[in-house]
This record gives C-alpha cells, structure tokens and sequence, in this order.
C-alpha cells in the first residue's frame, strides 16, 4: 500500500508547475561499432493523409489509416534529424524545418534548441549530410543566429544533382498541398545563398568520415540520398525521405512530396529489400520518433519491426 501511496503521489506530481516542459522524449541514442549515432526529434509537422499515397485509392487509403488507429483527414509526421561522431568528426545529417513564422508550425522546427538540451554545442559540428533540399531538411540552418554559431569551416555534403535541380525545380509529378511549391523552392534558393561557400558536392557517392558513406539514390528528388553508418560488423540506414511508415504495406504508393514517384517506388522496394536481407537498422525522417528498427519481408510487401527501446 505504501508503494501503491508512493507512486501515487509522484503521478499527482506531473500535474503541478514546474514539470518537465515536454513530456516526451526528444533524443535516442544508439552505438554502431565504435560510432556513436543520436536521433533528435525536430518536432511534429502536420499533413494531409492524402499525401501518404495519392495514387492509391481513396477507400485503400481510408482502410490503412483506420487499420493504424490513424485520422482521416490529417495526421502528424516526425521529422527525425541524426547526429553522428565518428572519430574526430561530428555528423549532422539533415536540419529540419526551421522556425519560419508565417508557416504556423509551432511544434516543428524544434532541433536546435532539443541539441542544447542534449548537451551538443553547434560549434562542434564538422560536418552536415542532406539527404536533400526540402525544406524540412534544410530549414534549421536558415534560423536566425545558426550561421554565426557554426564553425566557418563547416562543409555540407550534398549531392550534385541536387543543387541542379533546384536552380529549376519541377513539381509536374508531385501533388503537393498549395503553397508548398512556392515554400520549398523560396527556402532552397535562400539556402543555396547563403551557404554556398559551405557546399561539398558529390555525384554517387561519397565517404564524409571513416564508417559514415553517403549514397544519391535519386527518386524523391534527383540528388535524395542515404546515408550508410558502419562499424564493427554493425550497420545503420538513415534512409531520409525514401521510406514513410505506409511504405511498408504500401511500396508502390506515390508520396506527394516525391518528384519522381515511379522511380521513388522502385528506390524503395531496392532499399526495402535490401535491409530485410541484411537484418541492419534502419532510421527515416517521417518515420515515428525514434524510428530505429528493422525490416522483415511480408508476403509481397514488408514489415517494419520497431527496436525494444535500450535504457
């Protein structure tokens, strides 16, 4: 009873001033060999669920969501940023959204602050990975004061292709909600100014520090790519925008953020299959917080297999 009065009370606890600001967990860490890896939340961002696959039917679309206890119209998607230090090197890879006001997106946009609370000083970052240059990927840099932060020998790997296109992008087989064309293009151009100096291009792939390879795989945009963490005889996937969470029942559905969703299709069935054949871990933007787990083939599709968290 004493035990039961205990834990009790520090439950009551929670509901007094002065708790914890965020009751959920903004930081998971994982050791890959000898390289240490940390996913961050960067927060939230809220989307039509038309955008998991609009090419699928509507009912298909409906049937999925209603089997993962999901809403209809609008659900929240993590964007989950991965930090890396391999040996003298410390590895962020992608920045999330940003803090842009006229966005509205109060819980996005929240990576900077969630490093400081992890004890990661910006200044300490050697080097950044982009998956690719949406928004949502490149957004942290743009905060007001980040690039006084950083070191003024700061290299940002991104790939070739990447830059190209978008000095023009092509949003013709997308379907985006309005307005996002204009954002993501608007952000990447700022982007490209402002940091051009920083910019380390590569074409296929590229070894940005001893066990940590990036690799274009193309598809969700033209220069999207992987990131590839091994050490040991231990592996990890960060696989940025090439698999959501429908992709695993779904492969073959388009998401609406893709600019070439056939071939994001056939990047993600590779990816997909190729982790189920390696047992590795795998780690996504939009998968949910701390998407660390692993993959199983099913049937004609997949399975996602979360890890059991390690405290």
């Amino acid at each position: 009873m004493a035990g039961q009065q205990e834990t009790m009370m520090s439950l009551d606890n929670t509901s007094h001033p002065g708790r914890p600001e965020e009751m959920v967990p903004s930081r998971y860490a994982v050791r890959i060999g000898e390289i240490d890896v940390i996913v961050i939340s960067d927060g939230v961002l809220p989307l039509p669920t038309k955008m998991l696959g609009h090419n699928a039917a509507p009912s298909a679309r409906a049937a999925w969501l209603n089997d993962m206890f999901l809403p209809q119209d609008a659900f929240d998607w993590s964007l989950n940023v991965v930090l890396v230090r391999s040996g003298s090197q410390t590895i962020l890879i992608d920045a999330g959204l940003g803090l842009d006001p006229d966005l509205n997106l109060p819980r996005a946009g929240q990576l900077v602050r969630r490093l400081e609370a992890a004890g990661i000083d910006l200044a300490s970052v050697t080097d950044v990975v982009l998956t690719h240059m949406h928004m949502d990927h490149i957004g942290g840099l743009l905060v007001e004061g980040v690039k006084e932060r950083l070191r003024p020998d700061l290299r940002i790997h991104v790939a070739a292709a990447e830059v190209k296109f978008w000095e023009s992008p092509d949003f013709s087989q997308a379907a985006m909600p309005a307005g996002f064309p204009d954002a993501l293009r608007a952000t990447a151009k700022r982007f490209a100014s402002e940091y051009r100096d920083y910019l380390r291009l590569f074409d296929d792939k590229h070894e940005v520090a001893p066990g940590v390879i990036v690799h274009r795989t193309g598809g969700h945009t033209p220069g999207h790519s992987v990131v590839r963490v091994a050490s040991g005889g231990d592996r990890l996937t960060f696989a940025g925008d090439a698999v959501f969470a429908v992709g695993f029942d779904h492969p073959d559905w388009y998401n609406g953020f893709e600019h070439d969703p056939a071939e994001a299709a056939r990047v993600r069935v590779r990816l997909l299959t190729e982790l189920a054949a390696t047992g590795e871990q795998l780690v996504a933007t939009h998968l949910p917080f701390p998407s660390v787990g692993r993959v199983a083939v099913d049937g004609d599709a997949f399975r996602w297999v979360p890890v059991f968290w390690d405290y």
